[in-house]
């Protein structure tokens, strides 16, 4: 742990079951932010709502590529902007106070700008090793943002922050195959993989997973699942709110691979989610391991 701002005291046995009861009947692992005191979750919520502002520019259905890339190098300047209290965006303008009150810094934030930029330019995978570069900037940065909010701050943990994220980021794409492919023209999934597995683009619009591409999705889970599994072990070098909330994310991304395998990894017919008692069930795994 660094020596971050304090974040209040530390969740108690009642609180961390709260969080359990509530996740049993929720849809979505994030909930458990909900037993987080306030100003933490506002300023958890005000990293979330950038991110998702950065990837609802990148993605908006009616502007091309080259608009998207303009919009992208202006969001790119008020990042910087808000860094100095000067944000223009109203979204921007509210993460303001967050970067003040838990010393953000700019890098992670351009990350997922650079992320977005890249997907108006490249929308295939040759390897996983290019898929991992890409969520290096995608997916890596919101956990690092995470911890600083967190005040945490050393190597080791940034390491596994980063399996996690990556294994979530993988097991998004995974869910979101016929989106991707239909909205989009994306392909996340290696195209070395897809020719291993004898899959070409066009099966990925099909309105139900041929056998080939359901193993091919298999696969894919099952070594996000990998790294998930390596990078759990943060869980037990955090403490407090911030070992709650990151199991909270583990435990997502757990619950995750078991509703694409519940679904035999036809992700064309229908977007497999977990239930909240997939994640509650996971999460009790995390907090019950041994400290």
């Amino acid at each position: 742990m660094g020596s971050g701002p304090s974040v209040a005291s530390p969740p108690s046995a009642a609180t961390e079951l709260a969080a359990l009861r509530r996740l049993e009947r929720a849809e979505n692992f994030p909930v458990a932010l909900r037993v987080l005191p306030p100003a933490l979750r506002a300023d958890l919520r005000a990293v979330y709502d950038v991110a998702r502002f950065i990837d609802d520019v990148g993605d908006d259905p009616s502007q091309s590529p080259q608009q998207r890339l303009r919009r992208l190098a202006t969001v790119a300047d008020d990042v910087v902007a808000a860094f100095t209290g000067s944000a223009r965006l109203e979204v921007m303008a509210r993460l303001q106070p967050t970067i003040a009150r838990r010393r953000l810094v700019a890098d992670p934030f351009l990350a997922l700008v650079e992320a977005n930029r890249r997907d108006q330019l490249t929308s295939r995978y040759a390897s996983f090793d290019e898929l991992r570069d890409y969520c290096r900037l995608s997916a890596d940065p919101v956990g690092r943002i995470v911890l600083a909010v967190f005040g945490v701050d050393d190597a080791e943990t940034r390491r596994l922050s980063d399996l996690v994220c990556t294994a979530l980021q993988i097991l998004e794409h995974c869910q979101d195959v016929a989106e991707d492919r239909r909205d989009r023209d994306r392909v996340y999934l290696p195209q070395e993989d897809l020719a291993s597995f004898g899959v070409v683009d066009a099966d990925l619009l099909a309105t139900a997973a041929a056998p080939a591409v359901r193993r091919l999705i298999a696969f894919e889970v099952d070594r996000a699942a990998a790294l998930l599994d390596e990078g759990a072990a943060i869980v037990e070098r955090l403490h407090g709110w911030a070992r709650l909330a990151v199991a909270g994310y583990v435990a997502g991304g757990r619950a995750t691979v078991d509703a694409i395998h519940d679904a035999d990894c036809d992700v064309l017919a229908t977007t497999p989610r977990p239930r909240g008692r997939q994640v509650a069930r996971h999460l009790l795994g995390q907090l019950r391991s041994p400290r």
